[in-house]
């Protein structure tokens, strides 16, 4: 999995074997989190479309609708891999990217 765009404190946009995951930073009152998605093929010619304006609404989108919220109703909460092997992948490779390696 490799960076491909980092909005630092907003979203890091990923590919991995052509797929393009959105890993979102969320905060809700005291408590702040990733949530992390793998685009649809709509949401990526919609980026590939409209650039990274998109993709701050989208995160915007994801952030205001606390898919890790519990009680949350947030239409992305479905789509998330908090617990997938992706995540793991998504952390290593946002680390890389932050620490210049």
């Amino acid at each position: 999995m490799i960076v491909l765009d980092d909005e630092h404190y907003g979203w890091v946009l990923l590919e991995e074997d052509g797929g393009f995951y959105l890993d979102v930073l969320c905060s809700h009152s005291a408590v702040d989190y990733l949530f992390l998605l793998r685009l649809t093929d709509e949401e990526v010619a919609l980026w590939r479309d409209r650039g990274t304006a998109y993709l701050d609404d989208l995160a915007y989108r994801i952030h205001y609708s606390a898919p890790g919220v519990q009680a949350s109703r947030s239409p992305y909460k479905p789509r998330s891999l908090v617990m997938a092997p992706e995540r793991e992948r998504a952390t290593e490779a946002v680390t890389k990217h932050r620490s210049g390696g």
